[in-house]
């Protein structure tokens, strides 16, 4: 999997010194990456209610990320896979 650069997504900051300089949510303290671990088992609601996060918040992130994984993979001529083939 490609690093993300997370520079490129306006919805975060790292500042040194502030949460070890981990990507957070802007103008906060929370950490993008305990959001995008706890969706593998909460709901965007459950999220949104346990971490102060807006749906917005997490929407952006979610959109950069699935934006940077479409740039960096290259293309292949195959039959288009969605949530129902799987």
């Amino acid at each position: 999997m490609p690093t993300l650069d997370w520079s490129q997504c306006p919805a975060v900051e790292s500042i040194p010194g502030k949460v070890s300089g981990a990507w957070v949510f802007r103008d906060t303290r929370l950490p993008v990456a305990t959001v995008i671990e706890n969706l593998e088992d909460l709901s965007v609601e459950e999220v949104m209610e346990q971490f102060d996060v807006t749906r917005e918040q997490i929407a952006a992130v979610l959109d950069f990320v699935a934006q940077s994984l479409n740039a960096s993979t290259p293309e292949q001529h195959s039959v288009p896979v969605d949530a129902h083939s799987l």
